[in-house]
């Protein structure tokens, strides 16, 4: 870990703003972060119209939208999109992304915790894989609400990272075993040792460092003042249109993860 760590005022949102920025240049490289078929898009596109509908022109935020994966999937849908994240290397190779597929989505800089953003502004907030690195997720899910118009719904698409089941372990271990001997392809791109202890580091000290479960999610949404909460397991179509791009025992690991999707409204006064 560098050692910017330890300088004052250095804290952990630093970090984690630092580790996002350092793995932007490889992100698109990796299945599961950008989408690599017409497959996957179309699957990914059945589960926002499930929870969403079509965007029809409403205005949707998507948060932590790294380099706009995510923000080109409610784009095609028709929702008017910005998205935000706090690193500015994500944000660079999002903008660079928008402009060469000719798309008209905004990104700017802001923290999914504290967005800045007008009270009542928007039609649906998104986001994917955030949920488990919050430092304070009580305070942003009251944060999405303020932003939220009344009726407005959020989409959180989450996984609990740190409580592997025994066929993710069992498979995980194969996947391993398998590259290791050269039978298996490897997974792409593989991080440097440090990044993934400064990954293990992190995860250690967020909020769901035991792992986010959509249960607990589900409390913290409620508590926060959100309602009409529904959980979505079904994300199978997904993980196998991703799993094409892995070895076998890589896909049918990440098939044994606890993986969601949180829809929720803010109530109409």
């Amino acid at each position: 870990m560098s050692d910017v760590a330890t300088r004052p005022n250095y804290d952990l949102r630093d970090e984690i703003k630092a580790y996002w920025s350092e793995r932007a240049a490889t992100f698109d490289l990796s299945p599961g972060h950008e989408i690599f078929s017409e497959e996957e898009r179309a699957a990914w596109h059945r589960l926002i119209l499930r929870h969403l509908g079509e965007g029809a022109g409403r205005s949707a935020l998507d948060l932590a939208s790294g380099t706009g994966v995510v923000s080109h999937l409610l784009d095609d849908l028709g929702f008017r999109v910005a998205g935000m994240d706090w690193s500015e290397p994500m944000l660079e190779r999002a903008r660079q992304k928008a402009k060469s597929r000719g798309r008209d989505i905004s990104f700017r800089m802001g923290d999914a915790e504290n967005t800045m953003e007008p009270d009542d502004h928007y039609d649906v907030v998104v986001n994917r894989h955030l949920v488990w690195t919050l430092v304070d997720p009580a305070a942003a899910f009251r944060e999405w609400l303020r932003v939220l118009k009344p009726g407005g719904r959020v989409l959180i698409v989450d996984g609990d990272f740190v409580n592997a089941t025994r066929l993710e372990r069992f498979f995980s271990s194969l996947s391993v075993w398998g590259q290791r001997v050269g039978l298996l392809r490897p997974d792409a791109p593989s991080q440097p040792r440090e990044m993934l202890e400064t990954h293990r580091s992190i995860l250690a000290r967020v909020h769901f460092s035991q792992g986010a479960r959509a249960e607990a999610v589900v409390g913290l949404l409620r508590a926060a003042g959100f309602a009409d909460i529904t959980v979505d397991t079904d994300l199978g179509e997904i993980h196998r249109m991703q799993a094409k791009n892995w070895n076998l025992f890589k896909g049918l690991a990440r098939r044994s993860q606890h993986r969601f999707a949180i829809r929720a409204s803010k109530p109409v006064a």
